[in-house]
């Protein structure tokens, strides 16, 4: 049987389309048109793109943006002041601070600085306490596009198990909490895990978010299991090397799989945040 393609590019499309009449709505009733605010810091090219990425999105939707790009020396006091303005600006109900910040920058201090109303890309402290609890809160942007393309595509959860492999903050712990919410039995593996391969062979659902190119192989995966590749390295490379589809029984293709949800989910949290406020 061929595997399922979790078909990521496709959805997000869709999620756009329906975004538009939303955001067109918010304009006419309010005559306001919601900004969703990125805040770039340094020069690094692929935060960069993403932040391109991201402005292009909104375009598409009808949303407004609002960049804030400063050098790489500034200090996290200088940062923090800008979070406030935009906190504190009526025209934004969303703010991006790009990850990952310089080393000097306490990337955790701004992250929490930004309002939780709107922490769009869910990257507070406060926000991810609140979804782990299954609470209303947004959810980090990457975590939430997998779960709706889950959901999409029907992939049952409740008594699964998933092998989470990345402990980030803004990635591989929503992930598992949002798993665990839907009732997998979850089991979260990192850089001091032993035996990694077996663990990721008993999987049902796997997410692979180490960040690091085919670090999962193929003879690792459970045939018929359900692999979600959350990485993305040049050369369109994923952390799970692509002989794995074969013995799939759903996953996300790199590109177009995960990444267009991110965005995705990036918007549609704006988009609410915007309805939540204006009513």
């Amino acid at each position: 049987m061929q595997p399922i393609v979790l078909d990521g590019k496709k959805f997000a499309s869709e999620i756009e389309d329906e975004l538009k009449g939303r955001v067109a709505g918010l304009v006419e009733r309010h005559g306001v048109q919601p900004v969703l605010a990125t805040i770039l810091v340094g020069e690094d090219p692929s935060s960069k793109i993403y932040v391109n990425m991201k402005g292009n999105a909104c375009t598409r939707v009808g949303l407004g943006t609002r960049r804030v790009e400063l050098p790489g020396d500034v200090t996290t006091a200088q940062v923090l002041e800008v979070i406030d303005e935009l906190n504190q600006d009526p025209d934004v109900f969303g703010i991006l601070l790009q990850h990952p910040v310089p080393r000097q920058i306490d990337e955790r201090a701004c992250f929490d600085a930004i309002a939780l109303d709107k922490d769009v890309d869910g990257v507070t402290s406060v926000g991810f306490g609140r979804m782990a609890l299954g609470e209303q809160a947004f959810v980090s942007a990457t975590p939430g596009g997998i779960m709706r393309l889950l959901e999409k595509y029907g992939i049952e959860l409740a008594g699964k198990k998933a092998v989470v492999v990345g402990r980030s903050a803004i990635l591989g712990k929503p992930v598992a909490m949002l798993l665990l919410n839907q009732n997998a039995t979850v089991t979260i593996c990192h850089s001091r895990t032993r035996s990694l391969d077996e663990i990721v062979r008993d999987a049902d659902i796997l997410v692979a978010a180490v960040g690091k190119p085919d670090f999962i192989k193929a003879d690792w995966i459970k045939p018929g299991s359900v692999v979600v590749d959350a990485g993305y390295h040049p050369g369109g490379i994923g952390d799970v090397d692509k002989a794995a589809y074969a013995l799939a029984g759903a996953y996300t293709p790199v590109p177009g799989g995960v990444g267009p949800m991110t965005i995705a989910t990036l918007m549609a949290q704006t988009v609410e945040s915007a309805e939540a406020r204006l009513g």
